[in-house]
């Protein structure tokens, strides 16, 4: 597999880890679009949104209390924060690892894209 954020997970890419655990890993954008933004992401590659089953629902939510956790350290919870998950082309995926975008530090517009 050429995934990567799979090779990020591995250690085979460098990255600017802000937490990792058995499960999850988040890490800096390396192209920010807000003054903050990070990525968080399961550590076992799940392709798209789309091939989520049951049985992923607590890594997902895993996803989200991490997102919370990190925020706040960075002292954007309060203020308030983006939080995007892309599926497919269409829906702007541009990494076939799902992951989730957490974005702040500025006003976020509407509609985002």
């Amino acid at each position: 597999m050429d995934c990567l954020f799979c090779k990020i997970v591995k250690g085979d890419i460098p990255a600017n880890v802000l937490f990792e655990d058995d499960d999850v890993i988040a890490f800096e954008d390396i192209m920010p679009k807000a003054p903050t933004h990070f990525l968080v992401i399961p550590k076992r590659h799940i392709s798209t949104l789309n091939d989520l089953t049951d049985e992923d629902a607590p890594v997902v939510g895993k996803l989200q209390t991490t997102a919370a956790k990190i925020a706040k350290q960075k002292g954007i919870s309060d203020a308030g924060y983006r939080v995007v998950m892309n599926c497919n082309e269409m829906g702007g995926q541009t990494v076939y690892h799902i992951h989730m975008h957490v974005l702040g530090g500025r006003a976020m517009t509407w509609p985002p894209g």
